[in-house]
């Protein structure tokens, strides 16, 4: 069977897997579509201290990159507990669990489709995961 993954888009994969590879927690894809005129997508992931949160945006940053997907910001500094990359289409967000909790992007963004992605990398919720890519 066809992971729910395998749907969305080759960066949003791309993104997903790095993220995961780098042992990110509630990696959460959120389409706002529609919904923004800045971004296509946030993803959004959590780290559990400042160093993780730092190799798991370098570790996208480098995927991406090999994609040929030109960062175009980066903010956040090294130690924080919250740091960006913007990648026009895709927004990626990368959380202390603190911080996580404190900005609450999820509940900002409500109207937007969400998908969830545990360990397996298959989706949690939000079955509709093909919608994000169509």
């Amino acid at each position: 069977m066809t992971s729910k993954k395998d749907s969305l888009q080759t960066e949003l994969r791309a993104a997903i897997d790095a993220a995961q590879e780098k042992q990110a927690a509630e990696v959460t894809l959120l389409d706002l579509r529609g919904l923004s005129a800045f971004t296509n997508y946030f993803l959004l992931c959590t780290g559990f201290s400042a160093r993780q949160v730092e190799a798991i945006c370098d570790e996208i940053e480098r995927k991406l990159e090999e994609l040929g997907t030109r960062l175009l910001h980066r903010e956040g500094k090294s130690g924080g507990d919250w740091m960006l990359l913007d990648f026009g289409g895709l927004i990626v967000h990368v959380f202390t669990e603190h911080a996580r909790r404190f900005y609450d992007l999820e509940r900002l963004w409500r109207a937007a489709r969400r998908v969830e992605f545990d360990d397996s990398t298959e989706t949690r919720r939000y079955p509709d995961a093909a919608e994000a890519e169509g």
